[in-house]
């Protein structure tokens, strides 16, 4: 018999949490109970911990609360779920509901049919202020062109997976990392699912321009050389251009055309390369820092405690 798995990241989402139990108690009579729930409370400073636990207490779900000792971070919250996750099939989706319930009905019909390993929710749009959809097409337009030019347009967010794109994915323990990137990275056979993000009908998102900016600086030093070599080829051009301009000095100083004082020149030499210079140092420390960090051996996350509802 095939059992299924749902992660869901918590954070920030007291007001979302009458509805995320009505989308749970869907799944629990379409699955017949053949599923279990896995929160992820990931250091939320709200009641969202609290208030799934009194309401799933004697509700005869297959659930867990796991609850972090700070917040980690959404994609460590859904890591933690999928290590704590016992079945064949695994999904994971945002608890504000923005992304619609029954897509993971049919991640799990894809999974079952053994049509793909891996399904992922391709966005084709979404209910958001006209300001909000410009900047996330920005930032996913800048995503794929310097990350992973086979991310969807919209993005990813929600994703399912059979037992063997999971263990894959856990083999891989590095910080400052992008879950998303690494479900790509592992391979396996992909499908899309096309669906249309709704409006969001509680709260604000936690997940700003500032959280995004993380997210991409985390996916490019982890998975991409691309700043290393702009910086490079950046380099190669500017000692070609410099050696062209000292041989054009040298020349127009010979012939008396050039003014002795050349004040100007020099300060704007002195800004750009130094200004270059430490570009290029921020570059290589942003791969130094993360080649430090996974040596440390810190644990990703830290759990500090687990309500296991399985025992009915």
């Amino acid at each position: 018999m095939t059992t299924r798995s749902i992660v869901f990241p918590i954070y920030r989402n007291q007001a979302n949490i009458p509805s995320l139990l009505q989308a749970v108690a869907d799944f629990q009579s379409r699955y017949l109970g053949d599923i279990e729930f896995i929160f992820v409370v990931d250091g939320s400073p709200d009641e969202s911990g609290p208030l799934l636990v009194k309401e799933l207490k004697g509700s005869g779900y297959d659930y867990k609360i796991i609850f972090h000792s700070r917040n980690f971070g959404s994609f460590t919250a859904i890591r933690t779920g999928l290590e704590h996750a016992s079945g064949d099939q695994i999904a994971a989706m945002a608890a504000d509901l923005q992304e619609p319930p029954e897509l993971i009905v049919e991640f799990f019909s894809k999974l079952e049919k053994d049509e793909a390993d891996v399904v992922f929710g391709q966005r084709t749009g979404r209910s958001d202020p006209p300001l909000t959809k410009l900047l996330s097409r920005a930032f996913w337009t800048a995503y794929r062109r310097l990350v992973l030019p086979s991310m969807p347009s919209g993005g990813v967010d929600i994703f399912a997976c059979n037992r063997q794109v999971l263990e894959a994915i856990l083999s891989i323990e590095e910080p400052n990392s992008s879950l998303v990137i690494q479900l790509f990275w592992v391979g396996f056979r992909r499908e899309f699912v096309p669906y249309r993000r709704r409006e969001r009908q509680h709260g604000t998102s936690a997940w700003g321009m500032a959280r995004r900016f993380r997210y991409m600086m985390d996916s490019i030093f982890s998975f991409s050389d691309f700043p290393i070599m702009l910086t490079l080829w950046v380099g190669f051009a500017g000692c070609v251009l410099s050696l062209l301009f000292a041989v054009i000095t040298v020349i127009a100083r010979l012939l008396g055309n050039i003014d002795p004082a050349g004040y100007t020149t020099l300060v704007l030499l002195i800004t750009g390369f130094g200004s270059a210079g430490l570009l290029v140092q921020g570059i290589l420390g942003c791969y130094l820092w993360r080649a430090v960090e996974n040596t440390k051996s810190r644990p990703l996350r830290i759990i500090s405690r687990v309500i296991d509802g399985t025992a009915k």
